[in-house]
């Protein structure tokens, strides 16, 4: 197992300019971390060959990994043209992945708010999501890139869905970025989520999160709704209600002994919070 860090954790630092990606990478090094995920966000690297370049020094220089390339997409736009559009658009983005000399990329397929995201409005948009994802897998082929589909968006999130896009897909570089705390997002039990879908990762986020029920009121700033009405607010690792002790003893059972990246989106300041949950996953993995 390698544990590291996702850019996202820092995310907040980023867009303040309070920090720089190669400060970022520095962090990660300086706190433990094996890998740093790239997650573009307070930062590009598309059409950005020269910070590329500079990433690819840095992690040489302090010893990390770059583990994994995570960006955003839609496949679903109203257009055909759009549609064709975003499908060359991140086959563009696996050139950057490719540039950067990593063999893992997460790409979305789509986000929808919770009242549009019943399983019949899935059924109805699965072979649009099925032919881009293909599309991309086999573009990526050629790079020796795995690409991903992450549970995460509301649409895309609880397991069977992400079973069943899997199977569709049906390719052999196509598989999972399992984040462990986001089956919560769609009132999943994440024990029994991960159990499901570990087999398929090709990365692993570790992800905690408060939870209090629908009937909560009063609870102030940084909460979200899950799709049945509960409430969540992100947490550092160890720290919240997500039963990290259940999800890290499946995934060290079953074997996995690729990376994992702490995915922190709380309230605390970012760059404690991150350190916090690295020690934390990294005891309670030595524990189990």
């Amino acid at each position: 197992m390698k544990l590291g860090i996702s850019s996202y954790s820092l995310v907040k630092a980023l867009n303040d300019g309070e920090m720089t990606i190669l400060d970022v990478i520095d962090l990660t090094a300086a706190q433990g971390g094996k890998h740093i995920e790239l997650v573009p966000m307070g930062y590009t690297l598309t059409d950005n060959p020269g910070l590329i370049k500079k990433i690819k020094e840095r992690v040489k220089e302090v010893g990390i990994e770059i583990s994994n390339y995570a960006i955003g997409a839609d496949f679903l736009p109203a257009a055909a043209e759009a549609y064709e559009q975003e499908v060359e658009r991140v086959k563009k983005e696996v050139d950057v992945a490719d540039a950067l000399g990593v063999k893992r990329m997460r790409h979305d397929v789509s986000f929808k708010p919770i009242q549009e995201t019943s399983i019949q409005q899935f059924e109805k948009d699965l072979p649009r999501l099925v032919e881009a994802c293909q599309r991309i897998a086999d573009y990526a082929k050629k790079y020796d890139i795995v690409t991903s589909i992450e549970n995460h968006g509301f649409y895309v999130q609880a397991s069977d869905r992400i079973q069943r896009l899997l199977s569709s897909v049906d390719r052999e570089n196509f598989k999972t970025t399992l984040d462990v705390g986001n089956f919560l997002c769609v009132d999943e039990d994440p024990v029994a989520a991960v159990k499901k879908n570990i087999k398929d990762a090709s990365m692993i986020h570790i992800k905690d999160f408060y939870y209090r029920p629908a009937s909560a009121h009063y609870l102030g700033e940084g909460w979200f709704q899950t799709a049945s009405g509960n409430y969540l607010r992100g947490a550092i690792s160890g720290h919240g209600d997500t039963n990290l002790y259940d999800i890290i003893h499946v995934i060290k059972q079953s074997g996995y002994d690729g990376y994992i990246s702490i995915e922190f989106e709380g309230m605390e300041e970012c760059r404690q919070a991150t350190k916090i949950s690295l020690n934390n996953v990294q005891n309670i993995w030595n524990e189990i």
